[in-house]
């Protein structure tokens, strides 16, 4: 029974990987799609930001309503989508169709990582329940490290469509696994949806919500564009541009390490930090971009504080939300992804606008919005434990 369980974190970790890879796999095959569908970079940006909005507006309400529902049929009906829509990726020579199919696995985006990650945590004692929760969340910085460089690298090496393959091969693995050994769980004691929406009350939380939505936003308003800055600013070609794809994944676990154990040590003086830092960073990639070597430098750094921004937007968020542990995951993903629709879209802005250089300064702007909320919380809520 151990090893069975084992087997199951490890295929949820799986599916998490899918659709990390699904969602922002698109990043680096970007120049690509352009390419293919003949649109410019600001209208390839909403295949990124479409999918992050919907997420944001259907993750919580979707998420009470099927709270009730056996959880292997919610967990495959979202890993199915996800195969489905990889597959229309591949085939479609429309982007209005794309556009579509990006639409459709995002209404269940945030339902499959909160069940997930509860049925994980029912798998094993409960004194090991964090532990499960870990390994797969695990799968968001896996997907990072290998899933959207891997997708870049077959997309450059042989097709767009097998890169969107391996995403829906992906799928099918972990929607095989869910079905072959995930017993029947169904929902034995279900929380009240008026108890679940009660957290909603606290001004604390929305606070911490707006500081996760500019957090997401100062991410994804560059990184959104990764594939696109190396390409025009740092002149990289198909090739370095996965090189730096892969070494900035690889370098987020262990930036998600270190940011864990900077939360460990102390919550509140690292969401102080996180978004100066990253403005720091920022500054370093404008004005090293058109460098080629200090551009991979500068790439390394960047990718270990990327990562920091999940974990420590997930940290701050859910400290105001223990009341309702799963509803509080959905809104964490709900509101992240509402900063990645924000970033992405202003960043298209810039590059429309200002062109691609200038998009570095949509990353400081709301990396020092960040900033604001997160000492407008500290200074209300003064008595406020983390």
């Amino acid at each position: 029974m151990k090893k069975i369980n084992s087997l199951l974190i490890i295929i949820l970790a799986l599916g998490v990987f899918g659709i990390i890879t699904t969602e922002m796999g698109i990043i680096g095959v970007l120049p690509q799609v352009i390419q293919k569908f003949n649109i410019s970079a600001s209208q390839a940006g909403w295949l990124i930001s479409i999918f992050a909005l919907v997420v944001a507006v259907s993750g919580p309400f979707l998420t009470l309503l099927t709270s009730g529902m056996n959880r292997k049929i919610v967990l495959l009906t979202a890993v199915l989508l996800f195969a489905i829509s990889n597959i229309v990726y591949a085939y479609t020579t429309k982007f209005e169709v794309m556009l579509a199919f990006r639409i459709i696995p995002a209404i269940f985006h945030p339902v499959f990582f909160s069940v997930a990650l509860v049925t994980a945590a029912r798998l094993v004692p409960p004194e090991k329940g964090s532990k499960a929760i870990t390994q797969v969340f695990a799968g968001i910085t896996v997907g990072f490290a290998f899933g959207v460089p891997l997708t870049s690298y077959l997309a450059e090496q042989f097709s767009l469509e097998a890169a969107f393959l391996f995403g829906a091969l992906v799928s099918a693995i972990a929607f095989v696994g869910i079905l072959a050994w995930l017993p029947s769980m169904p929902v034995t004691e279900k929380m009240s949806y008026g108890k679940q929406l009660g957290i909603l009350r606290k001004p604390q939380l929305w606070l911490n919500i707006l500081t996760v939505i500019f957090i997401f936003a100062a991410m994804f308003s560059v990184y959104s564009y990764f594939a696109e800055y190396l390409g025009q600013v740092t002149a990289m070609n198909g090739s370095w541009v996965s090189i730096m794809l892969m070494a900035f994944g690889v370098i987020m676990i262990l930036g998600n390490f270190m940011f864990g154990e900077f939360l460990h040590r102390n919550m509140t003086k690292t969401v102080i930090l996180f978004p100066l830092l990253y403005a720091v960073i920022y500054l370093f990639v404008y004005y090293l971009g058109p460098y080629f070597v200090p551009m991979i430098v500068v790439v390394f750094i960047w990718g270990a504080v990327h990562s920091g921004g999940l974990i420590v937007s997930q940290a701050w968020l859910t400290t105001e939300a223990r009341e309702a542990p799963e509803f509080g995951n959905s809104l964490f993903v709900s509101f992240s992804n509402l900063g990645i629709t924000a970033g992405t879209s202003i960043g298209g802005w810039f590059i429309s606008g200002l062109g691609i250089h200038q998009l570095i300064w949509s990353g400081v702007m709301f990396a020092l919005l960040a900033f604001l909320f997160i000492m407008i919380k500290i200074k209300i809520f003064k008595s406020s434990r983390y």
